[in-house]
């Protein structure tokens, strides 16, 4: 049961919070309203009608008693006692169509107290005159009518209150979504800044505003952003070094190996030198990741034309079945790097590789494809970690340090994607990756 209706509850802050301010205020006054047309206004409505029918069953009574002349007395006698308007209309009859008042209830209470007094027939408009109510009583001869003045046959205030209620109700909740609107304001500022900065994005125009505890939150966030591009630039800064320290001592080994004499030593040694290379680029790269590159929007369907051609000179044939329309924000230079680890890693165990991007609602896909041996469903979390290296037909990374698919996550990851490996339809392995438009 209470799963249920928690399913119907609203998910935003905004859509709760006005939940909870205007559903006890629309109980309330629904209550309120209740209670006044059951308790007041109904009761004082019942009375007055039953008064008017009380006064048109004595003059229908004084009608069957007197004759012509003595009745035009007695209508004027009543006219100034009780401000009743009487009029015998001789050889008439009731009308025969009837029109209801907005208000049923009116009607409903008229036509009970008039039932309740009279055995004659009878009909009534209660719409035809904005200050008057017409009755029509059955009489031999003919039929008597009856002006009323509408606030002594029912109590007119009540929609009136019902229009004050309302108007109060629509005041309170125009009020309410002004405040809350204000206050959730910033809250989603604060999320949106956060998420940018998940994507490698600096949002310099966001500052703290709202109550105090969202400034608060907003101040450790702003604290937490500068710690990490501290951290950020030291961990550069260091990366540079290490780069030009160790690059250093192995240019110097592969000039000492160039002057060596032709061998199957030196031949081994200028492999593990490159091996070396390689896994110290991996290594930088990982760490590195996308600092210092700065987002912007990019075409999916020029960076695809751009990774074919790259393929290309290493000898790969890349199947394009691109979107033209599709643009993304993000750091094109990293992005590119992380797809080409991902085509690099396909075309390596495969003969044909292809790669689709296309529309998914609100985020755009992009699709690589082979035909190789794929890997097995339960080893493809694994191939995420990173140096991770696969013993199975397929490796994650045969040449490298099974660094490949841990950079290319972590960079769709930076753009707001995720990277998920699947079964292709061309028989192999399938890297789906969504990043959002």
């Amino acid at each position: 049961m209470r799963l249920g209706i928690k399913r119907y509850l609203p998910t935003g802050l905004f859509q709760r919070s006005l939940l909870i301010i205007v559903l006890p205020v629309a109980l309330m006054q629904a209550a309120v309203t209740w209670a006044f047309f059951e308790q007041h206004w109904q009761t004082t409505t019942a009375r007055l009608s039953e008064s008017v029918a009380g006064d048109i069953a004595m003059v229908v009574e004084l009608h069957d008693r007197s004759d012509a002349s003595g009745f035009d007395a007695t209508a004027q006698s009543v006219f100034d006692t009780i401000g009743l308007s009487v009029d015998f209309r001789e050889g008439d009859v009731l009308p025969t169509s009837r029109r209801t008042a907005f208000f049923r209830v009116l009607d409903r209470t008229l036509r009970r107290s008039l039932s309740a007094r009279l055995d004659n027939a009878f009909w009534f408009d209660t719409t035809r005159y904005p200050e008057y109510v017409d009755i029509r009583v059955e009489v031999d001869g003919g039929v008597l009518r009856f002006i009323a003045v509408r606030d002594r046959v029912f109590a007119t205030t009540g929609h009136i209150f019902v229009l004050w209620l309302f108007g109060a109700s629509a005041l309170l909740t125009a009020v309410a979504v002004i405040f809350i609107r204000n206050q959730v304001k910033p809250i989603r500022q604060l999320a949106e800044a956060a998420e940018a900065f998940g994507r490698g994005q600096d949002a310099e125009r966001f500052k703290p505003a709202g109550a105090r505890e969202v400034r608060r939150a907003a101040h450790a966030f702003l604290d937490m952003r500068a710690r990490l591009k501290r951290q950020l630039e030291q961990r550069t800064q260091l990366l540079a070094g290490v780069s030009h320290d160790l690059r250093t001592p192995l240019t110097r080994l592969r000039l000492q190996l160039a002057l060596m004499p032709d061998s199957d030593e030196r031949r081994a040694a200028q492999s593990d030198l490159a091996d070396m290379e390689n896994a110290l680029e991996e290594y930088l790269a990982f760490a590195r990741g996308q600092a210092g590159e700065e987002p912007g929007p990019i075409e999916l369907a020029l960076l695809c034309e751009a990774l074919a051609d790259d393929a290309a000179r290493q000898g790969v044939d890349l199947e394009l079945d691109f979107d033209e329309s599709l643009v993304i924000d993000g750091r094109e230079g990293a992005l590119k790097r992380a797809l080409s680890n991902l085509v690099s890693n396909a075309a390596a165990h495969a003969g044909q590789v292809r790669l689709t991007t296309r529309r998914a609602g609100q985020r755009a896909e992009i699709l690589i494809d082979d035909d190789g041996p794929g890997i097995a469903q339960e080893d493809r979390e694994e191939a995420f970690k990173p140096f991770s290296r696969l013993d199975e037909a397929r490796n994650a990374n045969r040449t490298g340090v099974g660094l490949g698919l841990a950079i290319a996550r972590d960079t769709v990851r930076g753009h707001g994607g995720e990277l998920r490996l699947e079964d292709s339809p061309l028989g192999g392995l399938r890297a789906r990756i969504s990043l959002p438009l």
